[in-house]
């Protein structure tokens, strides 16, 4: 695979070729090339890759293009159903979407919170062959038995982590459940970390292929990052004011149009910077989660249009964020996890361009610091604005007491907690099943589905390990 450098190589269809041109990419990046041949050969997926090297065009092109090879006789419901955890990169997918299938008869629609149930009727009710879909909404629909899975032939999950952090776990397994006819499952990310993603994937996935590119120097481009310590919030947003308002302080090389994304942790957080930030004279946009649709549609607008270069976000509206040359991102608070900080900076140093990454580190974020340090596998640089340097010294590590029980009375209370709570997910399993609204029998097989068609949960997943 590695010597292939164009997309003629990996057999797809003359109508995508010339799409995959106008948009202006000329050869496959690593989980491209990872990605299509299997998927084109109907394989299960588990694949991850840093945020903006392609992970889209990986999972639609052989999607589209199973679709091209076996085009159905009649229209009727979604053959593709692509999930996401946010409006924002849905829409953006979508876009994607109908780019490749220009030159196509394939229609592509969304199913997405903030749109009017009137707006999404002609995708549930007219024919459609490509779905994008929030999964609260999605359920919407399937519950009030308005859109039918049965047509569902290949299952895409991008993002799949996060859709697990924000408390889609039971929406995600009703939606897998619906779809238990497809052909094709693919799990997408740029982390594949956690328990939870890994359980999930073991019930959904058959015999899967995880896929984990190593990408090339031209693909991942080069993030320089720094913190800074404060000795108080009101320091910290001193540091935040200077690092936006002074070009030296925040260009490390060279002098460039700003395009900067600050991230916090919580709504409240955000309103309460955006209003700060305004006193000091300081124009921003937000994007928040449950944020009116057209708010967030001509945020997002001005923000790519540079008529505002700084956004503040929170982790969940800033998913799946595509916005070419963001210069910048600051972590005004340090996310939870060491993982969310890897999805953060990679807003910046998209397509093989150079990008910065600067953290605002209080004392109490040096925990979350030093996991984000072992993550990443490197130590951040600590820098000083002159005029703003810092009276304390850094913090050092918490020391924290041992979570394994002193005395036998300790370990059987344990014990009881957790056969407790592996009763209790047990009942919530077994609820669930009770509360479908459908039956395997009731729905009966879609038309395409063969007779020897069924799969199996998976005991375990043994998959294939594959790097560039």
């Amino acid at each position: 695979m590695q010597n292939i450098t164009s997309f003629d190589a990996l057999e797809l269809d003359n109508s995508l070729l010339d799409a995959i041109s106008l948009m202006g990419h000329t050869r496959p990046t690593s989980i491209q090339l990872l990605a299509i041949p299997p998927a084109m050969d109907e394989r299960d997926i588990m694949a991850s890759a840093p945020t903006g090297t392609g992970k889209t065009l990986a999972f639609l092109l052989p999607a589209i293009q199973r679709l091209i090879d076996f085009p159905r006789r009649k229209g009727g419901s979604a053959r593709i159903l692509i999930l996401t955890p946010t409006r924002e990169l849905a829409t953006q997918i979508s876009e994607v979407a109908q780019q490749l299938t220009q030159n196509t008869s394939l229609i592509v629609g969304n199913i997405i919170g903030g749109v009017s149930y009137q707006e999404q009727e002609a995708i549930i009710t007219d024919n459609i062959d490509i779905v994008i879909a929030t999964p609260g909404r999605l359920m919407e629909y399937i519950d009030a038995e308005a859109f039918d899975c049965r047509e569902v032939e290949s299952l895409i999950l991008d993002e799949a982590d996060r859709m697990l952090d924000m408390g889609f776990i039971n929406e995600m397994d009703r939606i897998a459940d619906e779809t238990r006819w497809r052909k094709q499952t693919s799990l997408f990310s740029a982390t594949l970390e956690g328990k939870g993603l890994r359980d999930f994937a073991r019930e959904v996935l058959n015999e899967p292929l995880a896929l984990k590119a190593k990408v090339s120097r031209r693909e991942s481009g080069k993030i320089n990052q720094w913190i800074h310590l404060a000795d108080s919030p009101e320091h910290k947003l001193q540091l935040l004011a200077e690092l936006l308002k002074n070009e030296d302080g925040i260009n490390d090389e060279e002098k460039v149009d700003k395009k900067i994304i600050v991230f916090v942790k919580t709504r409240e957080r955000l309103a309460f910077l955006v209003a700060q930030l305004a006193e000091l004279n300081i124009s921003c946009n937000y994007l928040r989660g449950e944020m009116d649709q057209e708010k967030r549609t001509q945020a997002l607008a001005q923000f790519k249009d540079d008529k505002v270069n700084i956004l503040i976000a929170t982790d969940v509206a800033a998913r799946g964020i595509d916005v070419a040359n963001i210069t910048h991102v600051i972590n005004y608070d340090l996310p939870r996890s060491a993982d969310i900080y890897v999805h953060r900076i990679g807003r910046t140093a998209r397509g093989g361009k150079k990008g910065t990454a600067i953290s605002l580190v209080e004392a109490h974020d040096i925990d979350i610091l030093a996991k984000i340090e072992r993550y990443t596998d490197q130590v951040l640089k600590r820098r000083i604005i002159k005029a703003l340097r810092p009276k304390h010294k850094e913090a050092k590590l918490s020391q924290r007491k041992s979570k394994n029980p002193v005395n036998k009375k300790g370990k059987a209370r344990e014990k009881e907690l957790k056969e407790k709570k592996k009763e209790k997910r047990q009942k919530k399993k077994d609820d669930l099943g009770k509360q479908r609204l459908r039956n395997k029998r009731a729905k009966g097989k879609p038309d395409w589905a063969g007779k020897t068609h069924k799969k199996e949960k998976n005991k375990e997943i043994k998959p294939n390990e594959i790097t560039e």
